[in-house]
């Protein structure tokens, strides 16, 4: 059957600062999806948080861009942002950039990711959920996953994956997209994504001929909220859906790329590199410096649209070393305190607080 997986999600406020999300919010969700379940509106939902982003899982059958499922996240952000209003909660609402729904969330200020795919036999999946961070976070992992054989050998074993993948890269600046296929364009690839403020993968694809449907693998939310905003208004905090299996990467492959914790931007007030620390959905409440940059990643059995699970896929100790190695990155990155590389350069600054401070010495400078 063909199933419609959308990962929404959105800061409507945090506890204690930008730490977490307070339970009464995901309940406020809850109810608005579980009254919209009830009436056979959608299959089936899940809520969840990582740092100060409230975090919703819904299949459906009303295809991607669904003004209901839109509507219907929007209407659950906007209950929780009026609890988090009443509980004084930090940053009520930030996310929620205008004052009522058009359509669809585009432009609006929550984050999306969703594909249509026609179930399979067993359809493993993966949702990928990061705080304190931008979408090109996700670059290394996606190219690891699905084009890397040093961390996918299915890439090199498996018949059914020799033919590749087909990228879909957004150039979130000057607003275009190109398509590129592994192995062959694997070089190109890596020439754009490694610009991960700029360049972002959008979605995977199988390739080859015989893979004709084309039918996404993988997606990632590209909203970039200073774009939408015109002004910095907190880091985008992107989600990704990540199918494995069959024809795919393992979830054991797909899991793997996240055991180097690489280096994103954001962390301290959207403005600061630091390393992506893989961990659990209880410990996704960055603290330290805001932080570090959090990942969870919750694994999901599609059934007719029924969501089997979750599994806390990241929670596992074998990932207590990348999480040692990324409190080890935090402590030298750290010590460099306003220097770049730790401070962003300066052309990312731009979409932060700093210009306000650089125009009030304007005035003060003089010729050399």
């Amino acid at each position: 059957m063909k199933v419609t997986m959308s990962l929404i999600k959105a800061d409507v406020g945090g506890l204690a600062g930008h730490s977490r999300v307070h339970p009464q919010l995901k309940d406020d969700a809850k109810l608005i999806l579980e009254a919209a379940k009830g009436e056979e509106k959608i299959i089936d939902y899940h809520v969840t948080s990582v740092g100060d982003d409230l975090q919703l899982i819904i299949t459906h059958k009303n295809g991607e861009n669904s003004s209901y499922v839109h509507e219907l996240a929007w209407k659950a952000f906007l209950k929780a942002t009026e609890t988090a209003k009443k509980l004084k909660l930090y940053g009520a609402g930030q996310d929620l950039l205008k004052d009522s729904f058009s359509g669809n969330l585009k432009g609006m200020g929550p984050g999306v990711a969703e594909f249509e795919i026609e179930e399979r036999r067993s359809e493993p999946v993966v949702a990928f959920m990061m705080d304190k961070t931008e979408p090109g976070a996700f670059n290394l992992p996606i190219f690891k996953m699905f084009a890397d054989p040093f961390n996918t050998p299915g890439l090199v074993i498996d018949p059914n994956m020799h033919e590749g993948f087909e990228f879909e890269i957004w150039d979130v600046i000057d607003h275009k997209k190109l398509f590129l296929k592994t192995p062959e364009e694997v070089y190109d690839i890596l020439a754009l994504i490694g610009s991960k403020s700029r360049y972002i993968i959008k979605r995977v694809y199988p390739g080859g001929a015989k893979n004709s449907k084309k039918e996404p693998v993988a997606v990632v939310s590209t909203d970039i909220l200073h774009e939408i905003a015109g002004k910095y208004v907190g880091k985008d905090d992107p989600a990704a859906l990540v199918r494995a299996q069959a024809g795919l990467p393992a979830m054991g492959e797909i899991l793997e790329a996240f055991t180097f914790p690489h280096l994103v931007s954001g962390w301290m007030r959207g403005s600061h590199n630091g390393p992506l620390m893989p961990v659990s959905v209880q410990d996704a409440t960055p603290s330290r410096f805001d932080g570090p940059p959090r990942v969870i990643g919750l694994g999901f059995q599609l059934a007719e649209g029924k969501l089997v699970g979750p599994a806390d896929l990241l929670a596992d100790k074998a990932f207590d070393g990348a999480r040692l190695l990324a409190n080890q990155i935090a402590d030298y990155i750290r010590r460099n305190g306003p220097f770049e590389p730790h401070r962003l350069p300066e052309q990312e600054m731009e979409y932060t607080t700093l210009p306000q401070v650089q125009k009030k010495l304007q005035s003060r400078m003089v010729d050399l």
